[in-house]
């Protein structure tokens, strides 16, 4: 074994690789075993890191024997060797491409969701793989890339077959490899942990290098945007909102209560007033239609920070969210869950507001959480003021407690709606510029 895992070929590839540092680089992986190795290499390089989409055309008796590959931006590279000796006739091959194609646009939709690909166009472009076999994949990952303006092209692979750069001559400007073994036969021959990986392995690569390097996301939506969006979280697509007013310095992410979702009119009232004070929202459905029907899912707490913690990752990878400050706002079962996923030690998170929330249910959690944490409980709601209390007692982190006088648990007292949104806003404003990238 060369190898003792994609982790480690790739920070070896990426010694190799030093000499690109510095320069404007970016990295490319190879879905899906490709994207562990970029990523060692990615980290080193200090560069941006995104997915090579291309789909091996598979011969018919034979899939795991490439006749072709596909790319994006209609990029087709045929084996006619394979071709010839396998028959394939071309209605076959229309159908097997067209089938690849499909897969192709799924996963661009679920591996960079609303986001755009990293523009290559002018750069040097570093494509990875976890190890080249027949090359017809490398051959299409270097032609898609060049159809979208790559200055300069280098392909790199921990291990590959003798013949390799004569396979793929002539379509990179480099090519770098750190073994050619003479009895290769697969790639997987030479990793001790050569593990199969699946779509959320490479949505995970992806959060990971978004929060390591935010400003290699293409736009940083300054202009403002308005829409309904399709947050993914986890494997779940959930409906949401995303508001994100020009010059906005952080977003809040709401976290609805029991029986609530992104349409609430209290939350909404709420996030026209953040806007107004400068700030960005994200208004989203913790669960889905089926789900919320279950009331076991609405109290589960750690399914609901989960999926909050799932759509602030989605959220940090937007383009109109790059560089700012995100904070969470919580009513009732939902400011449980959004303490309880500030209490993550890799949330990054600069404010938490709770409204008429239920801390309490967050546990064991409240006394990691470190982001200044603002309590807003109706003066008449006696029942939920005491269990606040309680939770304050809790957090070690910067807090406070307010009571809006007079009003009960959904704030429907003239007034009370303001106030809680003029409490939020200052929370937010204050503690999120001193965090705001």
């Amino acid at each position: 074994m060369l190898f003792a895992n994609r982790t480690e070929a790739g920070r070896q590839l990426a010694a190799r690789l030093e000499h690109l540092k510095g320069q404007d680089v970016v990295v490319l992986g190879l879905p899906r075993g490709g994207l562990p190795v970029a990523e060692a290499v990615a980290e080193a390089l200090e560069a941006p890191l995104d997915v090579c989409l291309v789909r091996k055309l598979g011969v018919p008796s034979r899939p795991e024997l490439g006749m072709g590959a596909i790319g994006e931006d209609g990029v087709r590279v045929l084996g006619q060797e394979v071709l010839r000796a396998a028959r394939v006739q071309p209605e076959v091959l229309a159908r097997i491409e067209e089938r690849e194609r499909h897969e192709l646009e799924r996963r661009a939709v679920r591996y960079r969701g609303e986001r755009p690909p990293v523009a290559v166009a002018g750069r040097t472009v570093v494509i990875v793989d976890d190890g080249v076999a027949t090359g017809s994949t490398a051959r299409a990952a270097c032609r898609t890339v060049r159809a979208r303006g790559a200055a300069r092209v280098v392909l790199a692979v921990p291990v590959a077959p003798p013949d390799w750069t004569e396979r793929l001559a002539g379509e990179a400007d480099e090519l770098v490899c750190l073994a050619t073994p003479v009895d290769f036969f697969a790639v997987g021959q030479f990793y001790a942990d050569f593990a199969q990986l699946d779509d959320e392995d490479v949505v995970a690569v992806l959060r990971r290098a978004a929060g390591r390097f935010p400003a290699g996301r293409e736009g940083n939506g300054r202009e403002g945007v308005d829409r309904e969006v399709e947050v993914v979280a986890g494997a779940v697509p959930l409906g949401g909102h995303l508001a994100v007013p020009p010059g906005a310095t952080g977003v809040v992410v709401f976290a609805h209560g029991s029986g609530s979702g992104r349409h609430s009119p209290r939350n909404r009232f709420v996030a026209e007033g953040l806007h107004q004070g400068g700030l960005g929202t994200l208004l989203f459905d913790l669960l889905t239609e089926d789900e919320a029907r279950d009331r076991a899912h609405v109290f589960d707490i750690a399914l609901l920070a989960g999926r909050l913690a799932d759509a602030t990752s989605w959220l940090r990878a937007q383009p109109a969210a790059e560089g700012l400050a995100v904070g969470y706002f919580g009513a009732s079962t939902g400011a449980a869950a959004a303490l309880w996923a500030a209490a993550e030690p890799d949330a990054r998170v600069a404010a938490v507001v709770s409204r008429g929330g239920r801390p309490d249910l967050a546990g064991p959690r409240l006394p990691a959480v470190t982001a200044p944490t603002l309590l807003i409980v109706g003066g008449a709601d006696l029942m939920v003021l005491g269990l606040n209390r309680q939770a304050q007692s809790r957090l070690h982190c910067e807090n406070r407690l307010v009571t809006v006088p007079g009003a009960t648990h959904l704030f429907e007292e003239p007034g009370a709606l303001e106030r809680v949104t003029e409490l939020a806003r200052d929370w937010f404003t204050d503690h999120m510029a001193a965090a705001h990238v």
